[in-house]
């Protein structure tokens, strides 16, 4: 491991965060398949289980999109533009596959671009269900048996139940990992800032599993033994919203006197705090994490119902939201930051209902709108910073 013979925990991630791809490319040199994923939904355990590693496919907010727009309208999400936009520069050559699954209408367009444009060795689509049903349940597991063949098609060899548990086990323990690594922002001051616990997570997204649970340890070993952490401020946000895979946003709050101690993002909170359960049928197990266990607005849940069958918009808000206020609470968070990118249909419905319930709670929030640009941000500012005051 190149990378990692110099550099452990706080500067290995602030290194691969800087350079995410140069350990998949160290790897792909040594043999290693990498097979490139979108979102939280693809099935990472039965990559890992088949010896693949799994690589998320970021975007680049200091890269201005050039060759996105021969494939892809402006008025669609601008981090899967910049994806898109990256994949057509070459950024992602050395990925051998990719796997992409139905996180919302412009994910799954763009899953279909990139097999036609790129037309990688291996591409999988899995038709993610929107709904918890238990007839999606059953749909999202037929679904992974398919997945299942055409990864062994692949890889050229099979993907026992024996392997697929271990890699649950691997997978679960990372999760247990970063539960431990948010622990360490419940205390005042967090023992870890909210912009090394980014760097840390896209830096997880860019390795092995195993590897990723290595320099977790580290991380969470020198939090605790260190004395120059971060200082206690006023302000103890929540970041709620899409995809934030770019530091500068965190380090804007965090330098108008905030300290970000909790999130629920698709890179966050959200993509590792559910556990695989381990099922007699591991699919069984997989299938329920990744459909019903995960939390995002892009799956509908039933609707709350009064006894005279009338929707109770109160009770619905809770049933939706309520881990959020669990999180304030454990956390102890007093004000939210709504951040959304700018044509994010999926999360920008969502926030009205959101904000409903924070103010229910009472529980100030602010909503944020940017285009994923570094350029976008400098707005912004002032904004936090009257926020800031408001809750401070």
């Amino acid at each position: 491991m190149v990378m990692s013979e110099m550099e452990t925990g706080l500067d290995r991630a602030r290194a691969i965060y800087q350079d995410r791809t140069r350990r998949a490319r160290e790897l792909k040199a040594e043999g290693k398949q990498v097979i490139g994923y979108f979102d939280i939904y693809p099935v990472l355990e039965m990559l890992t289980a088949l010896d693949l590693v799994p690589y998320r496919i970021l975007g680049d907010m200091n890269e201005p999109i050039t060759k996105a727009d021969a494939c892809l309208p402006t008025v669609v999400c601008p981090f899967i533009r910049s994806v898109m936009d990256l994949g057509l520069k070459g950024r992602y050559d050395f990925l051998d596959g990719v796997v992409m699954a139905h996180g919302c209408e412009v994910a799954e367009k763009t899953a279909h671009i990139w097999r036609t444009y790129l037309n990688p060795a291996y591409a999988h689509f899995i038709d993610t269900p929107h709904t918890t049903h238990t007839a999606a349940l059953e749909q999202h597991k037929e679904l992974l048996k398919d997945f299942k063949k055409t990864l062994e098609a692949f890889a050229g060899k099979e993907l026992t139940l024996e392997k697929l548990r271990q890699a649950i086990e691997v997978h679960n323990e990372q999760r247990l990992l970063v539960r431990e690594l948010y622990d360490l922002r419940k205390p005042d001051p967090p023992l870890i800032s909210g912009t090394e616990t980014l760097q840390v997570l896209v830096a997880l997204a860019s390795l092995p599993v195993t590897e990723g649970n290595e320099l977790l340890r580290q991380v969470i070993r020198q939090a605790h033994e260190r004395r120059d952490g971060p200082r206690i401020q006023p302000a103890r946000l929540l970041l709620w919203g899409s995809i934030i895979d770019n530091t500068a946003i965190i380090d804007l709050i965090e330098s108008l006197g905030a300290n970000v101690v909790m999130d629920d993002t698709s890179l966050g909170s959200r993509a590792y705090f559910p556990l695989v359960e381990q099922t007699g049928d591991p699919l069984d197990g997989l299938a329920n994490r990744y459909l019903v266990a995960l939390k995002s607005p892009r799956t509908f849940r039933e609707t709350v119902l009064t006894k005279t069958k009338r929707k109770d918009y109160l009770a619905d808000l809770e049933n939706r939201f309520s881990y959020l206020k669990d999180y304030a609470q454990e956390w102890k968070v007093n004000g939210v930051i709504l951040e959304v990118l700018r044509y994010c249909d999926i999360h920008g419905y969502e926030v009205p209902g959101l904000k409903d319930y924070l103010d229910h709670i009472d529980l100030p929030s602010i909503y944020l709108e940017h285009d994923y640009s570094q350029a976008a941000l400098a707005q912004l500012r002032t904004r936090v910073q009257a926020f800031l005051e408001v809750i401070g």
